[in-house]
């Protein structure tokens, strides 16, 4: 009988998996050591570390949705904007 796996893992999907869990780890540990403040960007929300991490991860998410439906499934320049995206994020937000 052949095992069955409900998700195809790549060598891709490990690393994006392990990036997720040190950015956590990171957060964890940015936490402890100086302890957050929430600010206010230009969205008028205030926001936490966590809460622009969870912010880039959504965005990222839908721009290379976005990229795959528009532009076809070469996503190397997806990462690019997503990680654009995501200082701005870090920076602005």
């Amino acid at each position: 009988m052949e095992h069955v796996a409900w998700m195809a893992w790549t060598w891709q999907t490990g690393v994006f998996f392990v990036v997720i869990a040190a950015l956590l780890a990171l957060l964890t540990m940015l936490a402890v050591n100086r302890p957050e403040i929430a600010r206010e960007g230009v969205l008028g929300i205030s926001t936490t570390r966590g809460d622009r991490l969870f912010i880039t991860l959504l965005g990222s998410a839908f721009i290379h949705l976005a990229w795959l439906g528009l532009v076809g499934q070469d996503l190397h320049y997806a990462t690019v904007l997503s990680l654009l995206y995501a200082a701005a994020v870090f920076r602005w937000v």
